[in-house]
Order: C-alpha cells, then structure tokens, then sequence
C-alpha cells in the first residue's frame, strides 16, 4: 500500500465533479410530446431523484444530515440535502478517487461542499425532436471523492450524450509546509470508467493538466431506433420513415456531442 500524505490540518482541496447528461427521443404528435414529458416527470421526480442522490452519498462515504425536496407545476422537481463526511471503521476504500459502482433538480450541500442535480425536459414540433438534459455538480472537499459516482450517475439516466469536467480546486499543505495542489494522479476523466461503460461511448478529450482541468465528451455508439421513438413501434414505420427519424435523432446528438449546429 502506498504510503499517504502527512497533511497539516484539514485537506483543503476541492474536487468538483459536472456533467450534463442528455436523453434524445422521438415525440412526433403534440400528444406524444406531452406524454414523454409527462413520463420524464414521473420517472425524475422528487422522490426517485432522492433516492439516486442518496445512494450518490453512499457511493462516496458520506452522511445525509437533513432532505428538503419539491415537485413543481408543470415540470420538475428539486431536491436538498446537507450531508457530512463521516468515520465507518475499515471505509477507506469510500475515499480513493476510482471507478464506482453502476446503477428536476436536485441540491445536496456537504459539510463543507455541495451536489447538486437540475433537469431540462424539453421538446420543439419542428422534427419531432425532443430532448431531456440532467446537469449535475459534485463538489467535495477533504477525503471524500466525487470519481466514484461517474458510473452509477451516468447509468441511472437514459444517457444518450454526456459531457463530462473534473477540476481540483485549491491546496492543502503536508506538515512541513509545502503546498499541494492534486492529491492524486489523473489524466483523464475516462480512467474511472468501467470498462463497460468505455465500450459503449464514442469520447473525447480536452484537457488542462497544468490547471488541474480535465473535460471528457462522451456519446452512445449502438443506436437502436426501438430505444429513441415513443408513443411507436419503431418496427411498424415505413423502411424511409424510419430512416428520415434515425438521422434526425443521430443530427441532434452530433450536434450536443460538437456543441454545434449541423447542417
């Protein structure tokens, strides 16, 4: 085992985790609009978003200290939770930065730090087109690493595209004074993938190690039009429908992937 870092006083790190996760479908009617709207805020709703933060605080070794959460009219929801690190005899594992384990709006605040999560289901007539988004922060401080829940947060959304930024804020100091601005070692976002999840994601990366500032593009390789059309079976569409919808849906993730408009 490696030995560890004599720290004087508190780690003063901050290690901050954000990702926009994207769902893409196909609502072609006004009534199917509405309905994938509906089920998105159903299937993300105040109590289902409480439950996939609170297992995020579990993942990362954490105490919950109070919930607050909110279902709004017509859409969304939010929760809040103060959590606090906390000892569990032999939880060392809980605090190295690694892969985690798999599986609006949420804000959770640690002691010293803060999760948050913010849902965007929208959808536009033009295409038929319609698009959920998850923007979720995790930020923590000390011991605690937000690396472990990357898996299980992109695995408990439908995530079609996911964009990925981890930054180490700050510095602590060992005992006889000299700064440190990491803690540990990391060249990207994508070594603290599993294995699984690496296969099924074309990604990208740009990164700043100077600047502790790593950023990872993420989209879904396998397309199965069965897994993007609602209200339809995909089967029943005529051969040059299906195919018009496919590249249409395929359009709006290269356009979330590149971050621009495509034409």
């Amino acid at each position: 085992m490696e030995s560890k870092l004599q720290l004087h006083g508190f780690n003063n790190l901050t290690k901050s985790l954000s990702f926009n996760i994207y769902d893409i479908c196909y609502a072609q009617t006004n009534e199917q609009r509405e309905a994938y709207i509906d089920y998105i805020d159903e299937m993300y709703n105040a109590e289902r978003l409480t439950q996939i933060l609170s297992d995020v605080v579990k993942i990362i070794g954490a105490n919950i200290l109070n919930i607050a959460r909110q279902d709004y009219e017509p859409h969304g929801a939010s929760v809040t939770m103060l959590i606090a690190e906390h000892d569990v005899e032999d939880c060392e594992e809980n605090y190295d930065e690694s892969p985690g384990p798999l599986p609006d709006t949420i804000v959770a605040h640690l002691d010293k730090s803060h999760v948050t999560v913010h849902t965007y289901p929208e959808s536009h007539p033009h295409d038929g087109v319609s698009t959920f988004r998850a923007d979720i922060d995790v930020s923590t401080c000390g011991l605690i690493s937000p690396l472990k829940v990357l898996n299980y947060l992109i695995h408990s959304f439908d995530s079609d595209v996911v964009t990925v930024d981890y930054r180490v804020r700050g510095f602590t100091r060992d005992i006889d004074g000299t700064k440190h601005y990491i803690d540990h070692d990391i060249n990207s976002i994508q070594n603290y993938l599993t294995e699984d999840t690496q296969n099924a994601y074309q990604m990208i990366d740009v990164n700043v190690y100077q600047e502790n500032l790593f950023h990872t593009k993420m989209m879904l390789k396998d397309f199965n039009l069965d897994n993007y059309v609602f209200g339809t079976n995909a089967k029943e569409l005529d051969p040059t429908e299906a195919k018009s919808i496919e590249d249409r849906l395929r359009r709006e993730m290269l356009e979330i992937f590149y971050s621009r408009n495509v034409e």
